[in-house]
């Protein structure tokens, strides 16, 4: 009796190394039946609770998994997709190997006489001389592929690259030989917990807007002006590489509400911060195109009125006379507030892949008078972080010391101020 079909799949890693530290950072599973119709699609990021290795190859942002659920808490799940099943990959030793190393840390026991299919040494048969790679086996076919590197999009491409083999295969036997194997395999009873698998989410850039609604706008607030100077700090720091992370949103949430801050008064300390940038930028008199275009991305970040960034533009009176109603509570506090700066011979720490090797990046660091370090301590001043929403250790324990953490580009921002 003939299995009941084929179960795709496609996994993003963090690297190739399934045995070591490398883990799965996106799942997609695709089910075929026995004649290659596509029966049913499902998809998750996977929090690999380290950092994400190659991003710029998966496009996967550390702020897309913070929530996603870990292996363990899918495998119950994936299992159930799989069992009974010939699995299929292009280029399935990759795969397997990487589903045999997640499986097994979830697992007491673990079969791994999987009843498989590769479609890239099927190729070899059906698709002679057209080359390895998934992209050109879908492009001798004329199968769309879309978002290479999505798990979604190379597990459809490949099923219907299966699907194509099947058409053309006049003898069913060697399909139906596996499919009746499929049915023998013992696959490991996974005891975690399942929990939502979570599809990659579409890119939107974190900002006031979305994490401000999780501000209570109490009534009546108790912050006073040193509670909203703990804020324009924590703010400021947030904000050293121009970007805000997930975790920074988060601990700007956690700060207010600690301190018992509104949401309406982290909006007018949002309008005074950007009114100081504002002066700052207007000091000399000229605005540059590097100033203008910092505004704009802070204003935006801010979620401040098109009407006062665009004020800001255009002088630094008519900037000012759009400030916050509020900005008598803050503005001998702004005064008073350290920014963030580097001092000669800070201890500055780099984290995950970036464009640029370690060496060059160390090199640039030393030349400025800055000293790199390896390990995370109290006194590091600094870490740089590939994606600054990064779940490498160093990060986490960055975190907890209270560390600024900083992408590539607010490393260069921070050396070139």
């Amino acid at each position: 009796m003939a299995g009941p079909g084929f179960a795709v799949i496609d996994f993003e890693t963090t690297g190739l190394f399934a045995g070591g530290h490398d883990r799965v950072v996106e799942v997609a599973v695709v089910h075929l039946d026995a004649q290659g119709t596509v029966e049913g699609r499902w998809e998750t990021l996977v929090n690999p609770g380290r950092d994400l290795g190659p991003q710029r190859i998966h496009q996967i942002r550390a702020s897309d998994i913070v929530d996603a659920p870990a292996f363990e808490h899918i495998a119950g799940q994936l299992v159930d997709l799989l069992e009974g099943r010939v699995l299929v990959a292009h280029n399935a030793s990759f795969d397997l190997k990487f589903l045999v190393a997640e499986l097994e840390r979830t697992a007491a026991w673990m079969s791994t006489d999987f009843v498989s299919l590769c479609t890239m040494q099927l190729a070899r048969e059906y698709l002679p001389g057209a080359g390895r790679a998934l992209a050109d086996c879908c492009a001798a076919l004329d199968i769309q592929l879309d978002d290479a590197h999505r798990a979604s999009a190379d597990a459809f491409a490949t099923a219907q690259l299966l699907a194509a083999y099947i058409e053309s295969e006049a003898n069913d036997e060697i399909w139906r030989e596996h499919l009746d194997a499929a049915l023998d395999h013992s696959w490991p009873t996974v005891s975690a917990e399942n929990r939502a698998w979570l599809p990659r989410p579409p890119y939107s850039e974190v900002t006031a807007a979305s994490f401000l609604k999780r501000v209570t706008d109490k009534m009546p607030e108790y912050a006073g002006p040193a509670e909203c100077l703990d804020y324009l700090a924590l703010l400021d720091l947030c904000l050293l590489d121009r970007h805000l992370s997930v975790h920074e949103a988060r601990a700007l949430v956690a700060l207010a509400e600690d301190l018992g801050i509104s949401r309406s008064t982290c909006e007018s300390l949002h309008l005074d911060y950007f009114d100081q940038l504002t002066r700052t930028a207007w000091d000399d008199g000229i605005l540059t195109d590097v100033e203008t275009a910092d505004l704009v991305h802070v204003g935006d970040l801010l979620d401040i009125p098109t009407d006062t960034i665009s004020a800001a533009l255009e002088s630094a009176s008519l900037a000012s006379a759009s400030a916050s109603p509020q900005e008598s509570l803050t503005t001998d506090a702004q005064g008073s507030r350290e920014s963030f700066e580097l001092a000669p011979g800070d201890l500055i720490v780099l984290t995950g892949e970036m464009s640029r090797t370690r060496d060059e990046i160390e090199a640039t660091i030393v030349g400025f008078g800055f000293v790199p370090w390896r390990a995370v301590t109290k006194r590091v001043r600094l870490l740089v972080a590939a994606d600054p929403d990064s779940l490498s250790g160093k990060a986490r324990k960055a975190r907890d010391y209270g560390i600024p953490v900083v992408d590539e580009a607010g490393l260069v921002r921070l050396l070139s101020s």
